[in-house]
């Protein structure tokens, strides 16, 4: 059996604590304790009874338990005076404040960042994006979407997956589209136009001829446009989660509404170090994601970009539409959405589906919006993606 809790699991059939993946060496006694206050979480576990537990009754002084309790929030990434996983409640005993699930699932083995080549080009409007190229093979070129970091997203447990499986036996481009991750934040014009224009950027300093493209979300509605202007460059195109109509084009009242209340959310705490408002746009696109998902998603999106640019870049999408440019696609489309995506609908996949004729359309299970490893849809993903990208042009 194995509990899991933010970045840690907790193997109790080899006694062993990873974090991040990676065992921590912890001795018998500190592993007992903690252990024994994960199981009881939902109550405060007194001294006497670690005492009558874990020493099974031999005299040991307090502060032999208090070192191993110590011992246990350091092998775990919390500290004495933060204590958001161990509390000790005065003259009461330790209760562990955390949440940890029961799991079967495979423990997620942590990936080493591939040498990548990080480079900068400038758009005909003089702004500055940051591109990088990796791996060897035909070429894909993966879009921006809702906040990229070339850098960080390599260590991201919610898209390195993704990333590592595209650049497997592939030459990987993506970038940082403007007014996030490492390209310029401070621009002129956040738009859909200048999207297309990052993308048209990016490309050509690559030195691309002909290359398959992957859009991802609102980098879908980019995709198309490139595809459209550009058929002869683009050999394959992927859509994953993707939409043709903005939320203010396709939703109810109720719908936009929601919408401006978000956009209140963003202007008003989208820096803050408490992450309850970015929480919201988490829960939305990773739902089933673990503490240790959502907590990385959390904190890139701060990261990312300012509050101003999550605005800006959050009324671009709301009002995207490349309906007309649909039945203009010409290039071999291969199309996949979750059923349950909470944040772009089914329909909405089906709808690029039904209006581009060279389409294949793909329904993956999950709820997720951005596919995670442990997702039921992502073996189907790699099996998909991976035999049409292998087919011939």
């Amino acid at each position: 059996m194995r509990l899991r809790f933010r970045d840690c699991v907790l193997d109790l059939e080899r006694l062993e604590l990873l974090r991040n993946g990676v065992r921590v060496p912890v001795e018998p006694q500190v592993f007992e304790v903690l252990a024994y206050l994960i199981r009881n979480q939902d109550r405060v576990v007194g001294v006497d009874e670690l005492f009558e537990t874990v020493w099974r009754g031999r005299i040991v002084s307090l502060s032999t338990l208090t070192s191993r309790v110590s011992a246990a929030r350091v092998a775990i990434g919390d500290t004495g005076g933060e204590q958001k996983l161990i509390r000790t409640v005065s003259r009461r005993g330790y209760r562990f404040v955390g949440e940890a699930v029961a799991t079967d699932a495979p423990i997620p083995v942590p990936r080493t960042p591939p040498r990548q080549e990080v480079r900068f080009c400038e758009t005909s409007d003089g702004v500055r994006l940051a591109w990088s190229r990796v791996g060897d093979g035909p070429p894909i070129v993966k879009t921006g979407n809702w906040l990229n970091h070339i850098e960080y997203d390599w260590e991201s447990p919610v898209w390195s997956h993704v990333l590592h499986w595209l650049a497997r036996g592939r030459t990987l481009v993506r970038y940082d589209a403007r007014g996030n991750g490492l390209s310029d934040w401070e621009v002129p014009e956040i738009s859909f136009d200048a999207f297309v224009r990052d993308l048209e950027a990016v490309v050509d300093a690559a030195g691309l001829d002909r290359f398959a493209l992957f859009g991802a979300s609102q980098g879908c509605a980019f995709s198309i446009a490139y595809a459209v202007k550009h058929p002869e460059r683009v050999s394959k195109l992927v859509l994953y989660g993707g939409f043709a109509r903005g939320r203010h084009l396709r939703g109810s009242a109720i719908d936009i509404e929601q919408g401006e209340a978000m956009l209140t959310l963003m202007r008003t705490g989208w820096g803050q170090d408490n992450p309850a408002f970015r929480q919201v746009f988490t829960s939305l696109f990773v739902p089933g994601g673990t503490p240790e998902q959502m907590d990385w998603f959390n904190e890139l999106q701060r990261k990312t970009t300012s509050a101003e640019n999550a605005v800006r870049l959050r009324l671009v999408s709301d009002r995207m539409d490349v309906v007309d440019l649909l039945p203009s696609v010409r290039v071999p489309t291969l199309i996949l959405h979750c059923r349950d995506d909470a944040v772009q609908p089914f329909a909405e996949g089906r709808f690029l589906a039904t209006h581009i004729s060279a389409a294949r359309f793909v329904g993956l299970d999950g709820r997720n919006h951005l596919i995670l490893e442990d997702d039921p849809g992502w073996p189907r993903f790699q099996r998909e993606v991976g035999a049409f990208l292998a087919g011939g042009s």
